[in-house]
């Protein structure tokens, strides 16, 4: 590990001599990124950055790469838009898939440790990826880490599916090796299995309808679905003819409809200012919006983010079901977006949880509810950022649903919310109280609001927040 880090450091070093060297010049230079040199990654400066970031995988089977109608070609188009665009030599699996998975992860922590330097926002890296690197795109998408995973993604014609009678039958043999008639390890790669609400970026699809390559219907359709299915925003773009593999060919029919379509995604797709004021959106089911259609969009942090405005980054990392004690059932520091609300590294936090410690069989550990909220707070205030942590009351519980007990949320909850918030200098959302009013905005179970609902709470949220300590980003004083 040590090891890897001082490469890291001495690759960092040279990456800022050359690229502060570059600035105002588009220039290719091409940067090692396995320690055997076979993993590369060239790189495309534009004159003009926007500060957007692409990071681009070529396919080929996961045999050899396309690295020019894949790669290489699009640097122009990119770099014309103001986007920094780097091409990646990744390395054949031959068997063994954590050798390009490493090699696509490296490429966007390389990117993201230089962004300073060649005037890229860390928080607007995408990755775009096409058949075989379509796949190695989408893995990174759904399986990386916070710091590795893009902040959207561009997929043309991907392999998605493991499942070789579905699939491009090579793409899975390559991939998996040894485990390619391992249902569990076909499961795990394929990848539209794998997106997960919130927390899987989103993504722009590309196909044409005849390929006879990697079939639509069970990749790149399969994407989509699941990416809808989850709330999470998606676009896709089939056209009637192309086949498989058209990449920037400017023989393919619909070559300018392509790069118009692409543009028009990159220009309205939103991206956060570097220096934006980061808020993560901490809760259960009712931050997740369980039961709205599109919460990525429809949810309470959705319509936070448009009260805000564009000074500010609101995250949803809401879970359902999940607990704050560690002893519920379901505790939300156990999951993934636990730790992607800390690798986030938020300059403000919203924590919303204990609706569902009210049920008796969480509740019988109610001795540790105080213990375990202390211990969220000093974890999350011990960031480097020092965020400004709120403490949200649950919202009133207007049926016993799921066992669900408003009662224990008053008496039991609530209090050792406010005990905390007073102890550890948080600041109170009393979301209980202001939100009794509308109980007309739940949904039929009493418990999650409706769309209506969550941009009331958002309302409620966003007058809420300290006008003391943000005076000039929040009130406007």
């Amino acid at each position: 590990m040590e090891t890897n880090k001082k490469i890291l450091f001495t690759l960092s070093l040279l990456l800022y001599f050359v690229c502060c060297n570059a600035q105002n010049t588009t220039r290719n230079f091409v940067l090692k990124i396995s320690e055997d040199g076979e993993s590369t990654l060239a790189a495309y400066l534009p004159t003009k950055p926007s500060g957007r970031a692409v990071v681009c995988l070529p396919g080929g089977g996961y045999t050899h790469l396309a690295i020019d109608n894949e790669g290489n070609n699009w640097a122009d188009f990119f770099n014309r838009k103001g986007i920094a665009f780097f091409v990646l030599k990744y390395r054949m699996p031959k068997g063994d898939r954590n050798i390009p998975i490493s090699d696509a992860m490296k490429s966007m922590e390389t990117v993201r440790d230089s962004a300073a330097c060649w005037n890229i926002n860390p928080y607007d890296v995408g990755i775009m990826g096409s058949s075989a690197g379509g796949h190695l795109a989408s893995v990174i998408s759904t399986k990386a880490d916070f710091y590795a995973r893009p902040n959207f993604s561009i997929l043309f014609y991907p392999v998605i599916s493991m499942d070789k009678s579905k699939s491009h039958v090579g793409s899975c043999d390559n991939f998996l090796g040894s485990g390619v008639n391992n249902k569990e390890l076909v499961n795990e790669f394929s990848t539209d299995m794998q997106v997960r609400t919130h927390l899987t970026p989103e993504a722009v699809i590309f196909l044409a309808n005849d390929d006879g390559g990697v079939p639509p219907l069970t990749n790149g359709l399969a994407y989509y679905a699941a990416m809808r299915r989850n709330g999470n925003k998606c676009s896709l773009h089939i056209y009637p003819t192309g086949g498989h593999g058209f990449g920037f060919k400017k023989e393919f029919a619909y070559h300018e409809q392509l790069l118009n379509d692409l543009s028009t995604w990159l220009d309205n797709h939103k991206s956060p200012s570097k220096d934006a004021i980061r808020v993560a959106c901490i809760g259960n089911s009712i931050t997740d919006g369980y039961g709205i259609d599109m919460a990525d969009e429809k949810g309470y942090p959705a319509m936070l983010q448009d009260q805000l405005g564009d000074k500010y980054d609101v995250k949803n990392y809401g879970v359902s079901a999940r607990t704050l004690m560690k002893k519920g059932n379901l505790p939300y520091v156990k999951e993934l977006a636990w730790r992607d609300a800390k690798a986030f590294n938020p300059n403000i936090v919203i924590v919303k949880l204990g609706t569902n410690d009210s049920k008796p069989e969480n509740w019988q550990f109610n001795s540790t509810y105080q213990k375990d909220l202390e211990a969220m707070v000093d974890t999350l205030k011990s960031l480097p950022a020092k965020p400004q942590v709120y403490l949200a009351t649950p919202i009133p519980a207007f049926k016993g649903t799921w066992n669900i007990n408003d009662s224990v949320i008053v008496n039991g909850i609530i209090p050792i919310i406010k005990k905390v918030a007073k102890k550890k200098r948080c600041k109170i959302i009393d979301l209980h109280t202001e939100y009794s009013q509308y109980g007309g905005l739940v949904q039929a179970d009493g418990i999650h609001p409706n769309a209506k609902g969550a941009a009331k709470m958002a309302d409620i949220i966003f007058n809420s927040l300290s006008c003391e300590s943000q005076r000039k980003t929040v009130c406007g004083k």
